[in-house]
């Protein structure tokens, strides 16, 4: 009782204020695990102890509050009496919201599947109706009740509480607050961030569980329904999709059954399923944008081994990704979605985070991540998480290797120590390797400099071939010397010749394309979505150059093919390899930053920006102007509709491509 009467009662008022809705909170989380899990279900620990951080945030938030309010006398309840009433009033509303959010949470979750999120506000509008729609399906009257009689207990038990803070016989005398004051502080100030590291506690932590109905446990309402309140716009016009759906099927060949609309699910199978599956490795590279590179002739020939490759395996020289952003590429690369979120990526919007994607289909393969830093940046870690199954994710603590800069270790360490954790795989496998060097502060790291040339050339030459100075180059050109060290470590191990080696840039960079490609690239700015992509199997496939258009959202379907693996596609992406689809293949995009949303066609491009209403059609073969004709109009005119099309399509899509529960 002593080492309790030397903490002010100030810091054990709001210590206390904060346990009892803590408690609230777990019995919450406890109701929701028993009443909306399946039978048999195990307790999930984890979930719980993860959902304690969120409520212990959200806690410390409101016990942070109180905390400078009652640094003041005019508002501390132990030198004011009108204080101590205003806070007892406080204090019962605030639980009288905590109990609202809750219960309008797990209705939202019983209708919705999803746990409260800021979408809640677009029903706002249409209240009547929707208040009209519980009344006639949940028991709101009884809800009102036990809103009611929960809210006078909670008060009731607050009060008993404060009148014994206040009992003169108990504390005779206020200890001094100041080192109290500042030790409060400080844990609030970590229940807030949530963790030791570089990257704060963030929703998609949940996620990473690896199962949804573990994360939609670990979450609390305030959490989802905050964190997604930057996304409450990010809703689809069924209208519009609905109406785009007959040009869009036509496209991606779905087949329209009058029973099963706005369905985009094709399954691919293939007979010799059985037989010994090849290794897929899938390199996204950072900044990789196409204009730079040693593929297309430009004559600082900063890529010449990946050239050299490029020329032994099938390259696909007119590849562009959906969007300009890393975030964005992963997005595109593993759901098959372009990312048209906006203004934040789509792997921050917790209604998206569950997405099907091909590479759940390659279940005789083990799965693995490479990241020469965190993947909690950009919250990827749960997107990868939560609908990658089995997926291990080798990440900044787990290499040996020291970091280099912001974005980790090393390029080239990342690759050797990827080729050395595969070398060791009994089974085939499906790996993804992202690289980070190509990227500012463009560190060199210096037990490198011995072998890697650092080369300098005059401003005006960096300019007129696509950069911006020399660091950017040398950080360019190291790429390419990375990718020569990977292939010669992986060369001399077993599992090479049984492996094809994908890679993909993330996106390219805005720039002056210079004249080794038509002014659409720079006038237009495709330079920022332009990247190579490359399919590299010695032994399993025969070289060839590609000009026809691909996109990112491609490469998982080439290369399930390639595989010959049997999948499900229930987004954008084609079989590259699937010579039917040639001619009318195109490229969209959808540009966060000029607010554009276009399509790459094989000729022209046609884009429209969403704010102005300003269009292009122009050429991306040459710089001669479109000459308006029967023809050319008909392609513009399609072009147009295509580009809605997919840009409604993709908003849909984003929130209703749920990954198939097997």
């Amino acid at each position: 009782m002593f080492a309790v009467k030397r903490i002010p009662r100030q810091i054990q008022w709001i210590m206390i204020s904060m346990i009892l809705l803590l408690v609230f909170m777990f019995f919450c989380r406890l109701f929701f695990f028993y009443y909306y899990s399946l039978p048999g279900r195990a307790f999930t620990g984890s979930a719980f102890l993860l959902g304690l951080r969120f409520d212990a945030r959200v806690l410390s938030i409101l016990g942070l509050a109180m905390l400078v309010f009652s640094l003041f006398p005019l508002f501390n309840p132990f030198k004011s009496s009108r204080a101590a009433k205003g806070w007892m009033g406080i204090q019962t509303f605030i639980f009288f919201l905590f109990l609202l959010f809750y219960i309008i949470d797990f209705y939202h979750y019983d209708y919705l599947q999803q746990r409260l999120n800021a979408s809640f506000i677009n029903f706002l509008p249409d209240a009547k109706i929707s208040f009209g729609m519980m009344a006639q399906t949940y028991p709101v009257f009884y809800i009102a009740l036990l809103v009611i009689g929960l809210t006078t207990l909670y008060a009731w038990i607050y009060g008993k509480i404060f009148s014994a803070l206040h009992n003169p016989e108990i504390y005779m005398e206020a200890p001094p607050i100041k080192s109290w004051f500042i030790v409060t502080l400080l844990l609030m100030a970590f229940c807030i961030f949530g963790r030791l590291g570089q990257y704060p506690l963030r929703w998609s932590d949940a996620f990473s569980l690896g199962d949804d109905f573990k994360g939609n446990v670990a979450l609390n309402p305030f959490q989802s329904f905050f964190s997604s309140l930057q996304f409450k716009n990010s809703a689809y016009d069924l209208k519009k999709v609905k109406e785009s759906y007959p040009l869009m099927a036509d496209y991606l060949e779905v087949k329209i059954s009058p029973g099963n609309p706005l369905n985009f699910t094709r399954i691919h199978t293939f007979e010799n399923n059985k037989a010994v599956k090849p290794n897929i490795v899938l390199v996204i590279c950072e900044s990789f944008s196409a204009h730079k590179s040693s593929m297309y002739g430009n004559p600082l020939n900063t890529t010449p081994f990946f050239n050299s490759l490029c020329s032994k395996g099938v390259f696909f020289d007119r590849c562009f990704t959906p969007a300009f952003g890393t975030a964005r590429g992963i997005w595109a690369t593993i759901t098959g979605i372009p990312d048209v979120q906006s203004p934040k990526t789509a792997s921050r919007n917790p209604s998206a985070v569950n997405q099907h994607s091909i590479l759940n289909d390659f279940k005789q393969h083990s799965k693995f991540y490479f990241l020469g830093g965190s993947t909690t940046w950009a919250n990827i870690r749960g997107v990868l998480n939560n609908n990658i199954e089995g997926l291990k994710i080798v990440e900044e603590d787990n290499f040996d290797a020291g970091t280099v800069d912001v974005w980790g270790i090393s390029d080239k360490d990342l690759f050797l120590a990827a080729n050395k954790e595969l070398a060791m795989q009994a089974k085939p496998f499906f790996a993804i390797i992202q690289t980070a060097g190509n990227h500012r502060p463009y560190t060199i790291p210096a037990e490198d400099l011995p072998e890697f040339t650092l080369l300098q050339y005059p401003a005006d030459t960096l300019s007129k071939y696509g950069f911006s100075g020399n660091d950017e180059l040398n950080a360019f050109r190291y790429s390419d010397f990375c990718f020569k060290k990977f292939i010669e470590a992986a060369a001399k191990e077993k599992y090479y010749g049984n492996t094809i080696f994908i890679f993909v840039g993330d996106h390219g960079l805005r720039g002056d394309a210079g004249p080794l490609f038509p002014q659409s690239f720079t006038k237009q700015g495709l330079a920022a979505e332009h990247v190579p992509l490359l399919f590299y199997a010695p032994g399993l496939l025969q070289p060839n150059r590609i000009s026809l258009v691909s996109s990112q959202l491609d490469v998982l379907p080439s290369a399930a093919y390639l595989a010959r693996q049997s999948y499900t596609n229930t987004s954008f992406g084609r079989n590259l390899f699937d010579s039917s689809n040639a001619g009318k293949h195109f490229a969209f995009i959808a540009d966060p930053d000029t607010r554009y949303i276009g399509l790459v066609g094989n000729q022209y491009y046609y884009g429209r920006n969403l704010n102005t209403g300003e269009k292009h059609f122009v050429s991306v073969l040459n710089n001669e102007p479109v000459v308006a004709g029967l023809q050319t109009d008909s392609i513009k005119n399609y072009m147009a509709s295509l580009t809605e099309a997919w840009y409604q399509t993709a908003r849909y899509l984003l929130l209703n491509n749920k990954k198939k529960i097997q």
